[in-house]
């Protein structure tokens, strides 16, 4: 048998909040972030179109079992609007498809429209230029080739959603959103409901989950740090757990700490009735995400250690 390889890279672990720029992919972004920090492994939490800039949450190490739990998270963006066209894509990265005029809007009005119909729990059909797939294969790859699937609506929660600017031929909303939002979807049925038409001209993705008014940290900040110090790049990096402040804490002893390491469901004292939490061992160092049975004990699902 032959030598098994070593890992290429750092064995880093934490989160780094990433300021993604404008025409990358989320991807190439991870592997932009990836190489700089000479790490063994990292993901991100859910992708940003090429266009939209903002809060792209990378994790490194153990703490990529966290990244399910971001992709699930709420989300806040402030998106510019662009009035009186649609595309192919629901962005500016799309051809032009259709153009119509553009009345002057009240900004009332607009506004009474915006809470009225599309805030609260609303239906959407996903686009065809989305990573969905059907059938094994990814909407945009069937879009590329010309092919359009049906697609079923979803339901989606839209928390707020205020304007903040209104010109002749554009306006700026910011959104909160529940996960699987497709704000290009959003933006073009209220175009539609204008009816001036719409498509999304920039995105800015600006909290995720429990990092509300996050320091993002941006690719040119990185560069010039690993330029100057090193050692100083690991120190962005922030502890896995502050990703999951909203799920309560559990606190084990000794013993009970050894069983959960051991992969057993323990009962807890006060332990939530359901849903997941945060596990700590006796010396109240992280462990990792448990989550509650239905016959109240608490089971081990991702430790870290």
């Amino acid at each position: 048998m032959g030598r098994r390889r070593r890992p290429r890279g750092r064995d880093i672990q934490g989160i780094l909040l990433f300021d993604k720029p404008d025409g990358m992919s989320s991807n190439k972004a991870l592997q932009e972030v990836k190489h700089l920090f000479f790490a063994q492994k990292a993901g991100h939490t859910g992708s940003l179109d090429p266009l939209a800039t903002g809060l792209l949450p990378i994790c490194f190490g153990n703490a990529t079992r966290v990244s399910s739990f971001l992709l699930d998270a709420d989300k806040r963006y402030d998106v510019v609007c662009q009035l009186g066209a649609t595309t192919t894509t629901g962005d500016a990265e799309g051809e032009i498809v259709q153009t119509r005029e553009v009345a002057e809007l009240d900004p009332a009005e607009v506004d009474e429209l915006l809470q009225g119909k599309f805030t609260g729990t609303i239906s959407q059909i996903p686009p065809m230029h989305s990573a969905l797939k059907h059938k094994g294969q990814r909407l945009y790859d069937l879009a590329r080739k010309g092919i359009e699937v049906e697609r079923e609506p979803r339901q989606v929660n839209i928390y707020s959603l205020e304007l903040l600017l209104l010109e002749a031929d554009s306006m700026q909303l910011r959104i909160h959103c529940s996960k699987g939002t497709y704000v290009r979807t959003l933006v073009e049925d209220i175009g539609e409901a204008l009816g001036t038409g719409a498509y999304v001209k920039a995105l800015r993705r600006t909290s995720v989950g429990p990092f509300e008014k996050p320091e993002m940290i941006t690719l040119e900040q990185l560069q010039h740090i690993k330029e100057t110090d090193v050692k100083s790049l690991d120190k962005l990096l922030l502890p896995a757990e502050t990703a999951l402040q909203q799920y309560p804490d559990i606190h084990l002893d000794a013993d009970s700490t050894f069983y959960m390491r051991q992969g057993q469901a323990i009962q807890v004292p006060k332990a939530p009735t359901s849903g997941w939490v945060r596990l700590y061992d006796g010396d109240d160092r992280f462990m990792g995400m448990g989550a509650i049975q239905d016959d109240g004990k608490v089971a081990p699902k991702r430790l870290f250690s």
